[in-house]
């Protein structure tokens, strides 16, 4: 199977960066199944119901969040309804929604797609990451009844998110890093087959401090604080920032990981 992952959403320069491109990505490229993450899609701040439909009528397969999930109100009864937008599984059971989704892709193939969140330094407090996916790991094997699983990892610090990688090797398809906003160089397939990123990066304008108007969060550095309101840039030229992840369809491993950067100022993708 071919996997597309795409990076945090950081408001209206990544969404229009994902309407975009991704239509055309996902034909050319042939990809059987898409994640996004939109933790920042509106305005900045989590999703609304009405952009979350967008994005499935345009193809995506699930859409993960983060902590900042819960920042538009109306998304919290949404989440009851539409499964295919996931909150962190490793929070308290008594928040709205799911976290993991298990789906059968257009293909026929059983995927399972797991939303985590980190422990160090996230302003969500989750359960030990590594723990729940014992658990989880317990229901679900790859190569006996599913095909391939999939970790978003929405966490702030770099060897944590290493650390899940290397202890899940080879039990998942891929722990991709989420939330930092920057893409990380360091994209492979780890020694027992599972494929990995430190983060992805975002979709979103990088003419910015990771997407948020540059002018306040420089101010707020240079003094210590700042009167105006952190926001989203607002137009720009963004930058498509994801991973294409292969698997083998009798095991779930992976056989190649290619990250990509379409748009904006970073350096291009070339396919």
């Amino acid at each position: 199977m071919r996997f597309l992952m795409c990076g945090d959403i950081v408001g209206r320069p990544g969404r229009e960066v994902i309407f975009q491109h991704l239509p055309d990505l996902k034909r050319k490229l042939s990809i059987d199944f898409i994640l996004l993450n939109v933790d920042n899609a509106t305005h900045g701040f989590g999703i609304n119901p009405d952009m979350a439909r967008q994005f499935f009528e345009i193809g995506v397969d699930v859409l993960t969040g983060g902590n900042h999930l819960f920042d538009q109100k109306d998304i919290i009864g949404f989440l009851e309804k539409e499964k295919k937008i996931l909150r962190p599984a490793n929070m308290s059971s008594c928040v709205s929604g799911s976290g993991v989704l298990d789906t059968i892709a257009a293909n026929g193939r059983r995927i399972i797609v797991i939303h985590l969140i980190g422990q160090i330094n996230m302003p969500i407090v989750g359960d030990n990451p590594f723990c729940y996916m014992d658990k989880v790991l317990s229901k679900y094997q790859m190569g006996k009844n599913v095909d391939a699983i999939i970790i978003d990892f929405h966490a702030e610090v770099t060897s944590e998110k290493n650390a899940l990688g290397h202890y899940l090797d080879g039990r998942v398809s891929a722990v991709i890093g989420t939330h930092t906003h920057i893409p990380t160089s360091d994209e492979r397939i780890l020694e027992r087959g599972t494929a990995f990123q430190t983060d992805m990066g975002m979709c979103g304008d990088y003419n910015s401090v990771i997407g948020m108007q540059k002018t306040t969060i420089v101010e707020k550095f240079l003094k210590g604080y700042s009167h105006q309101k952190i926001s989203p840039v607002m137009s720009g030229n963004a930058t498509l920032c994801g991973i294409i992840i292969d698997t083998d369809d009798k095991t779930g491993l992976a056989t190649s990981v290619n990250s990509i950067k379409i748009g904006g100022s970073l350096h291009q993708s070339q396919f």
